[in-house]
């Protein structure tokens, strides 16, 4: 049975450099190549995603080491799902509804 401590979340977060016209195509390239391994945009310069093993979560992690631009400042945090439904997030004032896992797990 598959549990919200073992099923775990990866963020990507990163700080990278946009003052030259290369950096900005650098930076963007890397949030395509993020959204073409299925992490969704959080926030601007945060991408997640869901994963199903520690395996899976490896994975993802040497793509992501393949694909990161020359300079700047990227973290890879991952945590369980029981703490991903623990998130308070707000637009502006307002208090958001809690988050809810995938509806459907990926299996590879």
């Amino acid at each position: 049975m598959l549990s919200g401590y073992r099923l775990m979340w990866v963020a990507i977060m990163f700080d990278l450099p946009v003052v030259e016209k290369k950096e900005r195509k650098a930076a963007t390239d890397f949030r395509k190549t993020l959204l073409d391994m299925g992490f969704e945009m959080a926030q601007f310069s945060v991408y997640m995603r869901f994963c199903t093993s520690q395996t899976q979560i490896d994975t993802y992690c040497k793509r992501v080491e393949v694909a990161l631009p020359e300079g700047g400042k990227v973290n890879i945090l991952t945590f369980t799902d029981k703490q991903y439904e623990r998130i308070i997030s707000y637009r502006g004032k307002a208090k958001q509804a809690a988050k809810k896992s995938p509806s459907q797990f990926e299996l590879f």
